[in-house]
C-alpha cells in the first residue's frame, strides 16, 4: 500500500516501479472540490486519484508484491481501510516542503490498521530539503519505523524502498 498526502508522488511511485501497464482512477480536478479538498499553492496538478493506483512487481522469483495507492484527499480516506485489508506493509510517502500532508496516514498506520509502515520522504527535485532527525521529530515517528528518502521517478529507487518495507515486514512476523 502506498499512502501519503496528496500530490505527494503516490501514483508516480506505482507507475514508476510496475511491471504492467499501472491501473490509475485519476479524474480531473474541478473548483467543485475548492472548498473540500485543501489543494497546495502553486502546484500544476491537474487530476486527483478517486479510488486508487494499482500496479505490480516481482521483487524476486518467489516474491510478488501488488501495489496499491491511496488517494491522498482526506474525502477518500473512506477507501483505506478497505485497501488495506491483507497488506504485507505500506509506505507513506513524504514531500517536507508539505510535511503536514503526511501527519494523518502516519496517524492512520500508528494507531488505526495493523499494517506495518516505513516513511519514505520523496527527494523533489532530487533535493532532501530538512534532514531526516527533524523529519522523525516532526513525524513523531517511533525509533523502530525505517525513515527513507527516495524518488518516485526512479525505478530502482521505487525498488529499492519496496525492499526496505518487506525486510522491516518480515522483522516483525
Amino acid at each position: 500500500m502506498i499512502a501519503g498526502g496528496f500530490g505527494v508522488g503516490k501514483t508516480t511511485l506505482v507507475g514508476s516501479v510496475s511491471e504492467v501497464p499501472p491501473i490509475n482512477t485519476e479524474a480531473w480536478m474541478t473548483e467543485a472540490s475548492e472548498g473540500v479538498d485543501e489543494l497546495p499553492s502553486g502546484g500544476h496538478k491537474t487530476t486527483t486519484t478517486v479510488a486508487m493506483d494499482f500496479g505490480r512487481i516481482s521483487l524476486d522469483a518467489g516474491l510478488v508484491l501488488y501495489l496499491f495507492g491511496t488517494p491522498g484527499q482526506s474525502r477518500f480516506w473512506f477507501l483505506w481501510d478497505d485497501l488495506s485489508r491483507g497488506a504485507l506493509g505500506a509506505i507513506v510517502l513524504a514531500d517536507t516542503r508539505r510535511l503536514d500532508q503526511s501527519f494523518a496516514a502516519v496517524n492512520y498506520f500508528e494507531h488505526d490498521s495493523p499494517v506495518p509502515f516505513i516513511v519514505a520522504v520523496n527527494l523533489f527535485d532530487g533535493r532532501l530539503w530538512h534532514d531526516l532527525g527533524d523529519v522523525r521529530d516532526a513525524l513523531q515517528l517511533r525509533p523502530d519505523i525505517p525513515l527513507i528518502t527516495c524518488d518516485a521517478r526512479d525505478s530502482a529507487s521505487t525498488a529499492e524502498t519496496l525492499r526496505t518495507l518487506v525486510r522491516y515486514a518480515i522483522s516483525l512476523a
